[in-house]
């Protein structure tokens, strides 16, 4: 039976303090070996059982398995060293030490898709796995080699495309590109952007979504937010082409934020993934809340579409933090589940 606004999560979740230090994006492992190994195993496990505990209906991997929502993706691909560093300007915002492409790129062996089968195994819910988008993915290097953002960023789809064939034939219900570089480079966007994200989509019969929003709660993030104004209408510049593309969801950011709700109406007809929790703070969101940011969505998207969902990743937050957010998230979507329900 399908379950009317059903909730989920943006991204990442926490990880166990015994895997990785809290609280800290890039945290490096604190085990090796067949340790690191176990103790993924057991973190990707716990993470479900949190996310089934709060009652998220479409659950995730949390990311678990992975220190960076870009770069582990990366990291298993031909045609990048990451001993030649070089400082680049990630979306705008910050300066960072990335790794160089240094020739044809190329993904020898599936990235996730062991992980992917093996969280398949433990539930039977529907299962939403996150890969990053193409644009996010050039932004988050220095090229040496194509010289050209949109080359680069073609060649990414097209590895992007193998894996998620691979995760959709390993049970994912949902695979979902990441794509917070959307929100900064409009006419990239527009020009092949979401071009290159219909081709990592190709083919795929699962359901395909792309995540936009306003990055993790670091400080680079928030500095940058305070510049965008009083009312945040990035949205207006992709969303009319995004509506007119071939993704089923837009996943997008909504609580405590300044975007406009109306904007919603740009993508009518599609599935919306409305960020109802707040993921740069430690506040844990009432059920009220969530349902009010939810109501005011079901103005723009029809109740059938509209799935209840984080802001962004939640690794900066502790597990506590996390999941009481989580908590808040199932409340809130099932009061307003039983509202529609009664008004049937």
């Amino acid at each position: 039976m399908k379950i009317l606004l059903p909730t989920s999560t943006a991204g990442s979740l926490p990880k166990p303090s015994w895997i990785a230090e809290p609280e800290k994006l890039w945290s490096p492992w604190k085990l090796e070996g067949q340790e690191l190994v176990d103790g993924k195993n057991d973190a990707l496990r716990l993470c479900l059982d949190d996310q089934v505990r709060a009652g998220i209906d479409i659950v995730s991997d949390g990311e678990q398995t992975r220190q960076h929502f870009v770069t582990t993706f990366i990291e298993h691909l031909d045609g990048v060293d990451f001993e030649k560093r070089e400082i680049v300007k990630i979306r705008n915002r910050y300066e960072a030490s990335v790794p160089s492409v240094v020739g044809a790129v190329s993904r020898p062996k599936s990235v996730f898709v062991e992980e992917a089968k093996r969280l398949r195994q433990l539930t039977d819910k529907p299962i939403k796995w996150a890969l990053p988008g193409p644009m996010t993915m050039i932004d988050t290097l220095y090229d040496g080699h194509y010289k050209s953002r949109e080359k680069l960023a073609w060649e990414f789809a097209k590895i992007l495309n193998q894996e998620a064939k691979e995760l959709e034939a390993a049970g994912i219900d949902i695979i979902q590109f990441d794509e917070p570089a959307f929100n900064v480079f409009f006419d990239e966007v527009n020009e092949w952007g979401i071009a290159a994200l219909e081709k990592a989509i190709e083919g795929l019969k699962c359901e395909t979504a792309v995540h936009i929003c306003y990055g993790y709660g670091i400080k680079a993030n928030t500095d940058w937010k305070k510049t965008l104004g009083e009312e945040w209408r990035q949205y207006e510049e992709i969303f009319p082409k995004l509506q007119q593309s071939n993704i089923d969801i837009i996943s997008l950011e909504c609580q405590n934020s300044r975007v406009p709700m109306d904007l919603i109406e740009l993508v009518r007809g599609k599935k919306v993934m409305v960020g109802a929790i707040d993921v740069a703070t430690n506040t844990i969101e009432t059920p009220e809340e969530v349902a009010d940011t939810l109501r005011k969505a079901l103005q723009f998207v029809d109740a059938d579409k509209l799935y209840p969902s984080t802001n962004c990743g939640m690794i900066p937050l502790s597990r506590e933090v996390a999941n009481a957010k989580l908590r808040a998230l199932s409340a809130g979507a099932a009061i307003v589940r039983n509202e529609l329900l009664n008004k049937q």
